[in-house]
């Protein structure tokens, strides 16, 4: 017992360092690059976020885990908007650019029925089970590649660019290098770690999927958008929660079944209706509190989304 508390908490150090000298190359990245932070956001830093759930999910899938698989992938993505994003525009409030509000954000939610629809073959296909094929993973995974051109789109377009501390050339990619080697690191030993000790508590493997590994492997965006936030980078904190639900749903979760084959547990519908309705709200908050704090999500929105976290994770575990 001693022992995994001790190897957790090292996880968190080694995370939160990581998360602070991947923010410094990142935005020095996109400075040198003369990109938006928002771009570097979406791409550079959320596939380095979004390391630990491939991680989780390749030895998932190797070992059969399925719901192991996908409930990190959904717990992740609940937890990166109502927790991530909460926590972050607590520290400072998020001012979204339009763009990622009326393209990047409903593509999330796009991705999101897109998993619904290809995980549910009985309700859809007429089939006899509900599982995600080598096929449904290469739409998945073309769809992302779909995703990757329009963000490369976006590097060409010259807009405002936020002043950041620029470093050379080799610094800003040693920087991100080992950012993501403490990313992946503290991850993964807080999520091994943090399962031992669940399972030591009798909790089942869907549960530990939707909250211990799925807070686990979203740590990084915890530490990369909250570390921005509070250095002002608020492009960088968006664009690495909204890039990174995306690059889990469509990379992590299309890979995953290439891979092999993943049985749908019908529970996790549920799950799956709850991460839509995040992205949703995160959408919706885009347009409240007048026109002076449209596209802003504002302390008070962050509570709420917070609060709604909290009611979803007390109600998974009275469910089990």
């Amino acid at each position: 017992m001693v022992l995994p508390i001790f190897l957790l908490i090292v996880g968190i150090v080694i995370l939160l360092f990581g998360g602070d000298i991947f923010v410094k190359g990142a935005s020095s990245l996109a400075a040198k690059m003369k990109v938006s932070a928002i771009v570097i956001g979406l791409t550079v830093v959320s596939f380095g976020t979004s390391a630990p759930e491939m991680v989780v999910n390749i030895f998932s899938a190797v070992q059969g885990s399925g719901d192991l698989a996908i409930g990190n992938i959904l717990g992740s993505n609940i937890s990166n908007i109502f927790l991530v994003l909460g926590i972050a525009a607590l520290i400072r409030p998020l001012t979204v650019k339009e763009g990622t509000t009326w393209k990047e954000i409903p593509l999330g939610l796009l991705a999101v029925l897109m998993l619904f629809v290809l995980g549910n073959d009985v309700l859809f296909g007429g089939g006899t089970v509900d599982i995600l094929t080598r096929g449904d993973g290469i739409i998945l995974v073309s769809f992302f590649l779909i995703f990757i051109y329009y963000t490369y789109g976006l590097s060409k377009i010259k807009g405002e660019r936020e002043k950041v501390e620029t470093h050379s050339w080799t610094k800003s990619i040693s920087y991100i290098i080992l950012g993501i080697i403490g990313l992946v690191i503290g991850g993964k030993f807080i999520v091994d770690n943090a399962v031992i000790l669940a399972r030591m508590a009798g909790l089942s493997e869907l549960f530990i999927g939707l909250t211990i590994m799925a807070i686990g492997t979203s740590l990084p965006e915890l530490a990369t958008s909250g570390i921005a936030a509070y250095r002002g980078h608020v492009d960088l904190a968006v664009g690495n929660v909204v890039g990174s639900n995306i690059f889990n749903i469509l990379w992590v979760l299309g890979l995953t079944p290439i891979i092999a084959p993943i049985k749908m547990n019908p529970q996790a519908n549920f799950d799956i209706l709850v991460a839509g309705i995040a992205a949703f709200v995160l959408f919706i908050f885009m347009f409240t509190g007048g026109k002076f704090h449209r596209h802003k999500l504002r302390r008070s929105e962050a509570i709420v989304m917070l609060l709604m976290y909290v009611a979803y994770v007390v109600f998974i575990s009275f469910r089990g």
